[in-house]
């Protein structure tokens, strides 16, 4: 058996982290077996639907290197791709079923569902809807169809118990008398979710569905329409949400924005976003995949740690490189329990995949910010491609994104030094500080030459024939030239900058 796997998202938005979990989980599925893994969009719900929303999905999936066998813009032998024109195909199927006595046209009007309803709540009993027509001969059936428009109905057969064997779950249970009949078809032939996803599977021929917990619940509806239409359904796997950090809630967009820091601010700012666009934008907003791809998170990172997300391949290895990880991919180590989002711990895992990365592969990915930011024009003179290299190399591991470079070393691409007021008082305004840079000015205008080893010696000799602290030294000079109380080592700092930029910077900050 082929293994056909998919994944089937609603264009209503950028890539949820969750849900791009469970593509995950089906694409490393396929891959691990040889199978395909299939892209459909599920588009019925115009309401919600939003067609320019489905391209930030597509674009999202392949930054992340997910790439699809069969779907959108890739197309293959069991499209169309897209519910939404496969209308006919509902119909049909759902006349099929009919046919069989398997569903039925609901006569009942809005008023006297609603009457029941209510009835049910005030005798404090499950609403369990059985049309009157459900025991029509087919033929009958077929007839008022043919009519006019009425909704249709899967007939659910009573007095039986559906058991599914969940990959994930084990054995999840169902009594059939405690299944409403649902409307499968609309009088409007739109056809309702549990019946179209069913038919696309079947069409796509899928043998593993493998989606979070939340769609648990309607699969006794699904695996009853399989059995209607005379099928064998695939195998299920329902995996377990994914939760905000420290939390047991259900990560969303609307809660995660709360964990959007300072630091992220300031660097979205750099690049051009205001706060409000950093508050309403779903594109930066830390439940969505775009956000890391705003942030210059390295893709393969963030697949490594979503393919962590509720799997494992050991008790304790954290780093899995995407080839490692699809030869051990199985659901038997997929836990049944919610898994937790820790930002702190996919920030690690950027810098152990930024750490190993060649350095002008680091220079691609930062120069697009530093461009964003305006401290840099393209194209790149030959100097300025050297100065990139130079600081990339002296913040070294604490270039975790490819955004970090305007934290760490933005300082370096511009003549105008931006003072941290709070780090400038505490390091610069201190008594004594500013005579000692005075004269430390001059210690550096005689070091020869001007590089990270002689400049370190210079200024070890000058504390110690002085009797001053080297840290009060080292600190009122970083913010001095830096205009911040964090980056590269200070001799790095100092030397990549050169003698003449160094002392024009002293006197800027002695000036204030």
């Amino acid at each position: 058996m082929t293994v056909r796997t998919r994944f089937a998202p609603s264009p209503t938005g950028y890539l949820h982290i969750g849900g791009v979990r469970t593509a995950l989980f089906n694409w490393l599925l396929a891959r691990r077996h040889g199978g395909q893994f299939i892209l459909r969009i599920d588009d019925t719900d115009t309401e919600r639907n939003v067609a320019a929303a489905l391209q930030p999905i597509l674009d999202g999936f392949r930054w992340l290197g997910i790439h699809w066998d069969e779907g959108p813009e890739v197309e293959g032998p069991y499209g169309p791709y897209f519910q939404s024109q496969k209308l006919e195909r509902y119909r049909q199927a759902a006349r099929q079923l009919v046919a069989a006595g398997h569903a039925y046209p609901d006569l009942s009007t809005k008023e006297q569902l609603d009457t029941a309803r209510k009835a049910a709540e005030a005798a404090k009993k499950p609403y369990i809807h059985r049309g009157p027509e459900r025991d029509l001969a087919p033929a009958e059936a077929e007839r008022l169809l043919a009519e006019r428009p009425l909704p249709v109905r899967l007939k659910v057969p009573l007095g039986r118990k559906l058991v599914l064997q969940d990959r994930i779950r084990g054995a999840v249970e169902w009594q059939t008398d405690l299944i409403s009949d649902p409307v499968i078809l609309r009088a409007d032939g739109r056809a309702l979710y549990n019946f179209a996803t069913v038919v696309d599977d079947v069409d796509l021929q899928i043998t593993h569905v493998v989606r979070a917990e939340e769609h648990l619940t309607n699969t006794s509806v699904q695996l009853l329409v399989y059995e209607g239409l005379g099928l064998p359904p695939p195998e299920f796997a329902h995996v377990p949400v994914v939760c905000e950090p420290q939390s047991r809630k259900k990560l969303s967009k609307r809660d995660m924005k709360k964990f959007v820091t300072a630091e992220v601010r300031a660097k979205l700012r750099a690049v051009g976003f205001s706060d409000a666009e950093i508050d309403a934008q779903d594109n930066l907003n830390p439940a969505t995949v775009a956000y890391y791809q705003e942030l210059g998170y390295l893709p393969t990172a963030l697949v490594n740690y979503l393919g962590r997300l509720g799997w494992s391949l050991d008790d304790k290895t954290e780093v899995i490189p995407l080839d490692q990880m699809i030869a051990n991919f199985g659901l038997d180590r997929v836990k049944d329990s919610p898994a937790s989002f820790d930002p702190d711990k996919l920030y690690w895992l950027a810098g152990e995949y930024m750490r190993v990365l060649p350095p002008a592969e680091k220079a691609a990915g930062c120069v697009p910010y530093l461009v964003r930011a305006g401290r840099v024009a393209e194209p790149l003179s030959g100097e300025t491609q050297a100065l990139v290299g130079r600081v990339i190399a002296a913040c070294g591991d604490r270039l975790k994104l490819f955004s970090d470079i305007l934290t760490y070393g933005g300082f370096f691409f511009t003549p105008e030094v931006r003072y941290d007021e709070a780090a400038f008082t505490k390091r610069v305004r201190k008594e004594g500080i500013p005579a000692l840079l005075r004269d430390v000015a001059g210690v550096l205008g005689a070091t020869n030459p001007f590089d990270a080893p002689a400049v370190e010696q210079a200024l070890q000799q000058y504390c110690t024939a002085k009797g001053v602290k080297a840290a009060d030294l080292n600190h009122a000079l970083r913010v001095s030239v830096s205009g911040v109380p964090i980056g590269p080592g200070l001799y790095d700092i100092l030397a990549i900058l050169g003698r003449a930029e160094t002392l024009r910077r002293l006197e800027l900050a002695l000036a204030r």
